[in-house]
């Protein structure tokens, strides 16, 4: 038996590795997903608030459409490359319905393999090695992977607490502004679950013209925003569509995390470059699930005011919980997440630790977005009241907050 027989499966010399593969950044939760991995498999019981992934299924209708049109002939065939049309007349419709809109169908809507696919292609279509990007520290780490694939370079905007969490734009140095070419903003915000009020993107774009900056708007959490009022979305200001585009996913307004359905919506001509690369690497999303997709964006939305409602009692139950053991934070306005600032004495990741080896709960480091996130860590929304009461008075037997 050869040698290569005998080894099957290894390579028989090295394999190369490019430079671009080496310069991603570390995907730091990896390690929080395996510690309460490892706790469960020991037979804990682990209320896992570190995750992203809404936790109740998609609505009945929307998998009811796929069922059905699964059974299509026609989405059995490759799926336009662009996508098809019906889809992006949906979203359309429904930015002009919730956000009074108004977008091009043809030219101002790409489809997407889900929302951070298109995060993740953005500065592969509009950065040269060496650029610089503005990023919101902190802030969602795959960001900083598309800036890797380019080979472009990061400068970081401070999201502080004093400064309602969103970027001040006055402590851009001129330098930064004169090399920057993209700026990311992601408000309903993760990891900090802040709102930005249109005055702020008015703002953002008389600094996007002035300064020639590309504005990336992430807005998935769009539709999930607190005590009656609805999120502002980035193209609701004057001439956002001059500057820059939206993301938007189905995964958190539908609970469709796992279908990969998401869109970039806004600027013709950033709208054409994603286009461009991705016929160059995708055939478009299956044309059942882009039909329940259509389904999810033009039936009733009772689905999304629920889910909406949903999150807000267990936000209220969970801030009750803190308060009863002394837990002071400021309750969130938006998003399905909670940042908690960290008792005195830990750094975020020993605090993340000290909870899920002591009370068998587990939240998501601050440090893991950025290096202002330290001092918080991130609890998201997504079990029910009970469990968050009960990981509530876990932590509090830990006495930790006086």
């Amino acid at each position: 038996m050869s040698n290569l027989q005998q080894n099957s499966g290894r390579s028989a010399f090295d394999i190369p590795t490019s430079d671009v593969m080496t310069q991603l950044p570390t995907q730091f939760f990896a390690t929080l997903v395996q510690n309460v991995n490892h706790e469960i498999a020991s037979g804990h019981d682990v209320i896992n608030l570190g995750q992203g992934n809404p936790d109740t299924p998609t609505p009945p209708h929307i998998v009811k459409t796929l069922q059905e049109s699964a059974e299509n002939p026609l989405y059995h065939k490759y799926s336009p490359f662009s996508g098809h049309a019906f889809l992006k007349e949906a979203i359309a419709k429904r930015y002009q319905e919730d956000y009074n809109v108004d977008l091009d169908p043809e030219t101002e809507v790409a489809i997407l393999f889900g929302g951070k696919t298109g995060l993740v292609q953005l500065p592969q279509v509009l950065l040269n090695p060496g650029d610089v990007c503005l990023v919101p520290d902190p802030g969602y780490p795959d960001y900083w992977s598309g800036v890797a694939l380019a080979k472009a370079q990061m400068s970081f905007m401070p999201l502080l607490e004093s400064n309602a969490f969103l970027p001040d734009y006055e402590a851009i140095s001129d330098e930064v502004r004169d090399k920057a070419k993209l700026m990311y903003l992601n408000y309903p915000n993760n990891p900090t679950s802040a709102t930005a009020p249109l005055s702020f993107y008015e703002d953002t774009v008389e600094f996007a013209i002035r300064n020639k900056i590309v504005i990336a708007s992430d807005f998935a959490y769009g539709a999930i925003g607190f005590d009656g009022h609805r999120p502002v979305s980035f193209l609701q200001a004057p001439g956002a569509k001059e500057v820059g585009i939206e993301f938007y996913t189905l995964s958190k307004t539908y609970n469709m995390a796992g279908w990969r359905v998401g869109f970039a919506l806004g600027n013709a001509e950033i709208i054409s470059k994603i286009n461009l690369l991705q016929d160059h690497i995708y055939v478009s999303l299956f044309g059942g699930i882009q039909a329940a997709a259509a389904a999810a964006l033009t039936s009733s939305q009772q689905c999304v005011t629920e889910l909406v409602a949903r999150y807000e009692s267990r936000r209220n139950a969970l801030y009750e919980a803190l308060s009863s053991i002394g837990w002071v934070a400021s309750k969130p306005g938006g998003s399905f997440f909670s940042w908690l600032p960290v008792p005195s004495g830990f750094t975020s990741a020993e605090f993340a630790d000290l909870l899920l080896r002591e009370a068998k709960v587990a939240v998501a480091p601050g440090i893991g977005f950025g290096t202002h996130g330290e001092g918080y860590v991130r609890a998201g929304l997504l079990s029910d009241e009970k469990r968050l009461e009960e990981a509530a008075r876990r932590i509090g037997k830990l006495n930790l907050f006086k």
